[in-house]
């Protein structure tokens, strides 16, 4: 028999649900489902406040992730699971439903060889200016929007030779679980847990939508790879030895992370950051790593190939 979801069952799940991003099931696809059947004036942002309520999905000092919940409710009607209410705002406002000051920028097309704007400035965003200008580009060009990045982070702007902003990169905290990269390493989940926070994620690369400039892209990730390390240590006080990035599938093909002699690993489930279900819920995404250091694997407690405590190659 169908398991009913009423307050009750959804109070007595509360209690035995982890304090981070919870298990997505067909059990809690039906909770969203029913509580927006139930409640139809119910906006997003009130569901993701029930769910996380309900969930008890919550940070470390109480306060509800409401963010990454409806980042979560994004991405399972992106993958077709659920159909969210309306959007309350039209995007791309004056000021969107996160805080973020939209702002006018300059789309002439930029229509160039890479020899032309070359040498390329990068900074990292870190005034209130830059910030800004940061928010505003990612939130209205990136298909993902801008988002909220969680713990350690390095945003970096590109500029051609003449000053003219090209790209925004955000580099963030890498999936707590990914197999291929796991395989790749040489994790088990002893040394994963202990040296997770050596690696990064490349969670955003936008060039701005009116640059054509043949073989941007994979010059700047060779550009941030060099540097990246470097910057991270200064800003953190510790090392990173290896970069990942996740490329959906059907939307993007990869050729810039190859070119920029990033190695292709294997491919997602479908699951997401956290999930422990075995359902998959997001669309498939390959994943691709560059290590940072030549004995990248000894540096984060990893195996080669083999069983070997091993020395890996660098790029």
């Amino acid at each position: 028999m169908k398991k009913v979801l009423d307050s009750r069952t959804a109070l007595w799940h509360n209690r035995h649900m982890p304090q981070n991003r919870p298990e997505i099931t067909e059990y809690h696809l039906e909770q969203i489902r029913r509580l927006m059947v139930e409640h139809p004036d119910w906006h997003r942002s009130r569901l993701s406040q029930e769910l996380c309520e309900l969930w008890g999905w919550k940070s470390a000092i109480g306060q509800p992730k409401d963010i990454s919940c409806r980042d979560l409710l994004r991405a399972l009607e992106a993958a077709g699971r659920i159909k969210l209410p309306p959007r309350q705002r039209t995007p791309r406002k004056t000021v969107d439903g996160a805080g973020i000051q939209l702002s006018m920028h300059d789309t002439s097309p930029i229509e160039k060889s890479l020899k032309e704007v070359l040498p390329l400035t990068v900074r990292i965003a870190a005034s209130k200016t830059e910030m800004a200008e940061y928010k505003s580009l990612v939130e209205q060009y990136h298909y993902l929007g801008y988002g909220r990045s969680v713990g350690e982070c390095m945003r970096y702007m590109v500029y051609g030779r003449d000053g003219a902003i090209l790209a925004c990169l955000l580099y963030g905290s890498s999936a707590w679980r990914c197999a291929p990269r796991d395989r790749f390493i040489g994790w088990g989940d002893a040394s994963r847990g202990a040296n997770l926070p050596n690696t990064t994620n490349n969670t955003r690369f936008l060039i701005l939508p009116w640059v054509r400039i043949p073989h941007l892209a994979s010059h700047i990730l060779s550009v941030i790879s060099r540097r990246i390390a470097r910057d991270w240590e200064t800003k953190y006080g510790h090392p990173l030895y290896l970069l990942e990035t996740f490329v959906e599938r059907g939307r993007f093909r990869g050729t810039c992370y190859k070119a920029a002699n990033w190695e292709h690993v294997g491919e997602t489930t479908g699951r997401g950051r956290n999930s422990r279900s075995a359902v998959g819920e997001l669309p498939v995404k390959d994943v691709y790593v560059y290590p940072l250091h030549r004995r990248f694997r000894e540096k984060l407690g990893g195996r080669a190939p083999g069983g070997q405590s091993g020395v890996g190659t660098c790029h």
